[in-house]
C-alpha cells in the first residue's frame, strides 16, 4: 500500500508593510527580534533579507548586539584545556539481533561468486568475473569484448565492439564489430530512419525481448 504524502502547509506571504519594517529594521537589529516585528518566523526573515539583498549594518556588526567581538557567547559550552569529555573510552554498540546479522571478518554475502564466474545481464550481454576487488562495473566484463581483446588488443577509447547480427548469444569472432559510438548511436537512432510508429513497434519489441529473456533466465535459476 502506497504512503500518502503530507500536505505542506500554505506559504505566508510578506505584505508591503512587513517589508517595509524588514528594510528598516534589519539592518539595525537582531534577526530575531525582526521576526517578532514583521510576525514571520526567523528562517522567513533571514531567506527574505537575503533574497532582497538586506545586509547588517557595519554599525550593528560592531555593536555587543550581534556578539561577534566580544568573544564571550558560546565559551559556556566549550570543552576548557584539560577537560574530558564524558564519552572518551566509550564505544557504541548496536543494539538487537545486529551482531547476529553483521558479517563476520572474510564472510562474503550470498551474492558472492568467484573469479570465472558467467552471468547476463539485463541487456542479454553475456559476462565473465575477471577479478574480485568487489566493484562490479570493473570485475565483471563481457565476454565478446574480452574475445575480440584476446585476439586485437585494448578496445581504443571512443569506440565499442557491437554483434554484426544482433544476435548478443553468437560469440564467435566473425560477428564481432569495432565501431565508434557515433556510429552506434547513429545506428540505433532509428527515430531517425523510419516512421514514428515503426520506430515506437522496434522500442516495445526491444522491451519485451528483454523481459523475455529475463523471465527465461530466472526460470533457470529455479
Amino acid at each position: 500500500m502506497t504512503k500518502s504524502r503530507g500536505i505542506n502547509p500554505p506559504r505566508v506571504l510578506w505584505t508591503t508593510e512587513q517589508l517595509a519594517i524588514l528594510r528598516r529594521e534589519y539592518p539595525h537589529k537582531s534577526s530575531s527580534e525582526v521576526a517578532r516585528l514583521v510576525g514571520h518566523t526567523l528562517s522567513s526573515t533571514y531567506r527574505t533579507a537575503h533574497r532582497l539583498g538586506i545586509l547588517k549594518s557595519e554599525a550593528y556588526l560592531a555593536s555587543p548586539a550581534a556578539g561577534r567581538l566580544d568573544g564571550v557567547r558560546g565559551t559556556s559550552h566549550r570543552f576548557t584545556k584539560g577537560h574530558t569529555s564524558w564519552n572518551k573510552g566509550t564505544h557504541w554498540k548496536a543494539g538487537g539481533r545486529s551482531i547476529e546479522t553483521r558479517f563476520k571478518p572474510g564472510q562474503r554475502p550470498h551474492t558472492w561468486r568467484p573469479i570465472g564466474s558467467e552471468r547476463v545481464t539485463d541487456d542479454g550481454i553475456r559476462q565473465r568475473k575477471i577479478s574480485d576487488t568487489g566493484y562490479p562495473p570493473r570485475d565483471w566484463k563481457s565476454i565478446h569484448i574480452l574475445m575480440w581483446e584476446a585476439q586485437n588488443g585494448p578496445v581504443p577509447r571512443g569506440h565499442i565492439v557491437v554483434f554484426k547480427d544482433g544476435n548478443r548469444e553468437n560469440l564467435v569472432l566473425d560477428n564481432f564489430e569495432l565501431v565508434t559510438r557515433q556510429e552506434l548511436m547513429r545506428r540505433n537512432s532509428y527515430h531517425t530512419r523510419y516512421p514514428r510508429e515503426i520506430g515506437l513497434v522496434i522500442q516495445l519489441k526491444g522491451a519485451l525481448q528483454r523481459q523475455i529473456n529475463k523471465r527465461e533466465r530466472d526460470a533457470k535459476q529455479d
